[in-house]
């Protein structure tokens, strides 16, 4: 159900499950996405990764049916149902949240519920005109199980998020644009053009430093500021003595492209 397609230093990661409009939760779903979180980051070459859906959605959110029905994760007590969540929503999300390199999210369709949270997990959003947003979860009786409430008000802050998650409504591609959801909004036919052309832009960088701007960028969200400037300093100190950064050096003084290693 996900597919899984590396060029060079950029993988893209395709949710394909089209006849259900690219639901998450399904049982080996979290396996699925621990599995290829733990092969990209143990691959030193990839430096960037595209999120996308199969067919006319990004992600529908869960299974509404097998809520219905009381099936799969949704059988049991109370106790099971939590389980449920920690062993398979939560492992999807914990594992894209866990991504080392930069994730761009390109949202082809409908990204609601869950399937906006998880957009909301890649560090860029670009989004189809046909693309449409939601934090739907009140509009069924339930919460946002899978982390939303925590990463929606730290991309679009509180008062939005508040108006999205408490009245259910869903908003255009353009109307994400301005509440700054997603950066760009393009044609359908161009979505996946210009997600690869932003991440061949990623990708032209050191993964290293890649990699160790991101991890900056992430404790820069909770930690102080004087916490952030000591990791700055340390992490900036390595990147000194790095290949990478000598390269880059001389090739800008060559007016050359540099040629990174990743060392």
């Amino acid at each position: 159900m996900l597919e899984f397609d590396q060029q060079g230093h950029i993988v893209t990661l395709t949710i394909n499950r089209p006849d259900m409009r690219n639901a998450l939760g399904e049982p080996g779903d979290g396996g699925v996405f621990s599995d290829a979180a733990a092969r990209i980051n143990s691959d030193r070459n990839v430096r960037c990764v595209i999120l996308t859906g199969a067919g006319s959605a990004f992600s529908a959110g869960g299974n509404i049916k097998a809520m219905q029905n009381r099936e799969g994760p949704f059988d049991g007590s109370g106790a099971y149902i939590a389980d449920g969540y920690r062993r398979g929503i939560h492992q999807i999300v914990k594992s894209l949240w866990g991504l080392e390199v930069p994730a761009i999210a390109a949202v082809n369709g409908p990204a609601i519920g869950l399937g906006n949270d998880v957009a909301c997990l890649c560090d860029t959003r670009i989004a189809s005109d046909k693309a449409i947003f939601g934090a739907t979860f009140l509009k069924i009786g339930l919460i946002p199980g899978d982390g939303g409430a925590w990463l929606l008000p730290r991309i679009i802050g509180g008062a939005r998020a508040s108006e999205l998650l408490f009245t259910g409504k869903t908003i255009s591609a353009e109307e994400a644009l301005s509440w700054g959801l997603v950066s760009q909004v393009v044609s359908g036919d161009k979505l996946l053009e210009t997600a690869h052309a932003e991440a061949q832009e990623i990708a032209g960088q050191s993964g290293e430093a890649l990699r160790a701007a991101k991890r900056l960028m992430r404790h820069g969200q909770n930690a102080s500021f004087e916490t952030v400037m000591e990791m700055s300093a340390n992490a900036q100190a390595l990147m000194h003595l790095s290949e990478d950064h000598g390269e880059a050096v001389t090739a800008m003084l060559e007016k050359r492209p540099a040629e990174y290693k990743d060392k």
